[in-house]
């Protein structure tokens, strides 16, 4: 059997694949005419073949849930009836869902396979498509979690609102995913960039997860968007070895750029033994240089925005202003580890919108109702490295510099020679030491 088939599952088999226990939630009645608003001639039919064939009434079953233990509120799409499609229906059964979610102060979780809107309701399946936007944003308003599994295919206003709209995105191993269908797309179109493996190198989805694996990965994401409590600042990481403080300015620049230094990944692993991954800034950009995500530490869920020595492009400084804005509206405090010798200056970093990028983290930071805490593990290079700091809880290790500038560069505008730039590394005041003196950073860890 190939993948494509494996993964075109019913909304039941879909709901069996992850869940526990799943009680379906009472839905409203609607007078609805035999073939519907628009008096299509054959919809009545249409829709009792549907329900024939699937033993559905509708595109989407919805309600209580539990997986591995963790309760949330579950929508299923059944793509055998009219492929999925939204019509009012639909809008009555989702809004119903969203609804129950902020009740019972629920995440909500969708496993979405759609073809988009009902053409057979006309302009009236199309505006269910707002009715899901508003209840998604007063999800959000309520400071809970929307997490979205993409089967196979999810296209059209589906995408658009249940699943781009998500906090989380998940898609099942080659699955269609895209705002054009199948049938709809230009003739050249590359059909790599409507699959799962395109969309999540354009940043558009977090993960690709086996269905094997989906219930444990859900598991994980419900454990760790549901916070564990007042939201207490993230402690400093342990720094790594005790190699006590630099002589001058120089050798601060020098150990903060050695090739064996331990780097963010190292950190994130001996800080976090469960942590799941963020990717992208859904506007078709990854940042490999920046890692983002929640785990756990000690228990509690904690986000994290971590550099990893590289120059950070603007989807990275995008993909962690996302993750700071979700952490804050679910109330988890905020982890970052300062790692660069500064922002990305090429030119497609300026086409791809560098300063507006880096000015978004810089209010993510600044925005934030939750604790942001900062260790500062290598190079800290200018406001680069600043856009990602908490303003009065940054601690800096004895590995690690932070400066206005690179002295390399500092030493080149004031058109010193290359002799100068040792003296101009100590003049800049970058040693961890000089920025606990300077009130930059509260402590240096493993002096």
């Amino acid at each position: 059997m190939s993948e494509r088939k494996t993964e075109r599952m019913s909304a039941r088999a879909a709901i069996a694949t992850v869940t526990d226990s799943f009680t379906e939630l009472p839905y409203p009645a609607r007078d609805f005419t035999t073939d519907g608003p628009l008096a299509w001639e054959g919809y009545g039919v249409s829709r009792a073949r549907a329900t024939e064939r699937t033993g559905e009434d509708e595109s989407v079953v919805a309600g209580l849930a539990e997986v591995s233990g963790r309760p949330c509120v579950l929508i299923s799409f059944e793509f055998g009836f009219l492929g999925g499609s939204l019509g009012l229906r639909t809008g009555d059964r989702l809004e119903a869902a969203y609804a129950t979610a902020r009740e019972r102060r629920l995440p909500l979780v969708s496993l979405i396979a759609t073809g988009g809107s009902r053409m057979q309701e006309g302009m009236l399946a199309l505006t269910q498509l707002q009715r899901v936007a508003r209840q998604s944003a007063l999800l959000r308003e309520a400071g809970l979690p929307q997490i979205a599994v993409l089967r196979d295919p999810t296209t059209g206003g589906g995408w658009a609102t249940l699943g781009a709209g998500a906090d989380v995105v998940l898609a099942l191993p080659g699955v269609q995913i895209g705002f054009a269908g199948s049938r709809v797309r230009p003739a050249d179109a590359e059909p790599a960039a409507y699959r799962a493996e395109g969309q999540l190198a354009a940043g558009q989805i977090d993960a690709i997860v086996r269905r094997q694996d989906l219930r444990n990965v859900l598991a994980g994401w419900l454990t760790l968007l549901g916070g564990t409590g007042p939201a207490e600042p993230a402690p400093a990481p342990a720094p790594f070895g005790d190699s006590g403080l630099p002589a001058d300015g120089w050798e601060a620049v020098s150990r903060a750029r050695a090739a064996g230094r331990p780097r963010a990944e190292a950190y994130l692993d001996a800080y976090f033994p469960h942590r799941q991954a963020l990717v992208g800034d859904r506007c078709g950009g990854v940042d490999p240089g920046m890692l983002c995500g929640f785990g756990l530490h000690a228990g509690v869920s904690y986000a994290y925005a971590a550099q990893t020595g590289t120059a950070t492009r603007p989807a990275g400084y995008r993909t962690a202003a996302r993750l700071i804005r979700l952490a804050d509206r679910l109330g988890i405090p905020v982890l970052t580890l300062v790692d660069t010798p500064g922002a990305a200056n090429d030119a497609a970093a300026e086409r791809e919108g560098q300063g507006a990028a880096i000015a978004d983290a810089f209010a993510a930071v600044a925005s934030a109702r939750v604790p942001v805490t900062t260790l500062v593990i290598g190079e800290g290079g200018s406001g680069g490295a600043l856009a990602l700091t908490s303003p009065d809880r940054t601690w800096v290790t004895a590995d690690s510099y932070f400066s206005v500038i690179a002295p390399e560069s500092a030493a080149a505008i004031l058109k010193r020679d290359a002799s100068q730039v040792r003296r101009t590394a100590s003049q800049l005041r970058l040693r961890p030491q000089d920025l606990v003196e300077l009130g930059v950073a509260r402590g240096v860890l493993g002096a």
